[in-house]
């Protein structure tokens, strides 16, 4: 069963124990305002290999809505599941328009991850969560500072004691805010057969390279590889293509120099193996000329109509100056430059 399937089969579970009040998960109203244009001067859609379809800026009065970190949605595009950097799970479903585009948030939904001991995980520095893959009946879930990841089982997701899985990157080569950023799990039939695939934040080996490990779902000995980093950027999440590249999602703040900025790289799949470096072409590219935020989460789907959407999602950090941001794009690589920026018109 692929993640997406599993990720619909844990829906049917939370919504019946929810009806059940087996769980501790509390509903949340969150309001959307949509963002029709992309680019802040001008109607352009097209930005490197991607189409913008639409966004929503999210907010609720709830304090628990903020620091959301990754996402995976079903494979329909609505129901979805994220994570927050602030110990919860955020899960919903996205109302969408006749043409697809997003449009408001509903049925949803916020509940505290459970420890080893089965009670709630205390405090921000042990419920930092960055990374999220569905795998094997399970959501993975990577944290940052207490370095660790949790599976949880999705039967029973809110209250289910998670198992530890052993890091895929040794403990010694983890940066305290710079580590397990992307979970990412390879389809079936892909070079990688299924395997998860972990990439640190900023946490380099002697010569400037990420940290990268590859695991099984059941467990097993991890292997490492390496990823190219180009000076300034940090990865902030990934997920795989059908065909099995990764598409990997990274952003640069350099402060009042050089602002904000996003891009998304191409990892091809059958480069990713035990010792390896890899790296691949820039295929978008934004800046703060464009509706970005700090996006921290990336999830690739196919829609009804056969195409592949990416959704990302950005942490505000809980901040008053920062937005919660769900912008969807269409895979599109019908172009002369995959390193076109999404000013370069």
């Amino acid at each position: 069963m692929g993640r997406h399937a599993v990720l619909g089969a844990l829906t049917a579970l939370v919504l019946t124990m929810m009806a059940d009040r087996a769980v501790a998960a509390d509903p949340v109203s969150v309001d959307a305002e949509f963002i029709a244009q992309f680019d802040k001067g001008s109607k352009e859609t097209r930005f490197g290999s991607l189409v913008f379809l639409g966004g929503l800026e999210l907010s609720a009065s709830d304090s628990r809505f903020a620091g959301f970190s990754a996402i995976r949605l079903e494979e329909d595009g609505e129901r979805f599941l994220a994570v927050s950097d602030m110990g919860n799970w955020l899960a919903g479903r996205i109302e969408r328009d006749e043409e697809g585009r997003p449009r408001g948030i509903a049925d949803a939904e916020m509940a505290r991850f459970i420890g080893l001991n089965g009670q709630p995980v205390p405090g921000k520095a042990a419920g930092d969560a960055e990374s999220l893959a569905i795998a094997d009946g399970k959501a993975f879930v990577g944290f940052e500072h207490l370095h660790r990841i949790f599976a949880f089982p999705l039967n029973g997701l809110y209250d289910g004691r998670p198992t530890n899985v052993p890091l895929p990157i040794p403990r010694r080569e983890l940066r305290a805010n710079e580590a397990l950023e992307t979970l990412a799990a390879a389809p079936p039939a892909s070079p990688l057969a299924g395997s998860l695939v972990a990439i640190a934040e900023n946490s380099i080996d002697p010569a400037g390279n990420l940290f990268a490990g590859i695991f099984s779902p059941e467990g097993g000995e991890a292997r490492i590889f390496k990823v190219r980093r180009d000076e300034g950027w940090a990865v902030s999440d990934g997920d795989f293509m059908l065909d099995g590249d990764l598409l990997l999602l990274e952003r640069r703040f350099q402060a009042w120099f050089g602002g904000l900025g996003i891009r998304i790289r191409r990892i091809a799949g059958d480069t990713i193996r035990p010792g390896a470096l890899v790296d691949g072409p820039v295929v978008f590219e934004a800046d703060l000329g464009q509706e970005i935020d700090n996006l921290e989460g990336l999830d690739v789907w196919q829609d009804g109509a056969g195409r592949t959407r990416l959704t990302l999602i950005s942490d505000d950090n809980n901040s008053i100056f920062q937005r919660n941001l769900l912008l969807e794009f269409v895979w599109d690589e019908d172009t002369d430059d995959h390193h076109a920026a999404a000013g370069d018109r």
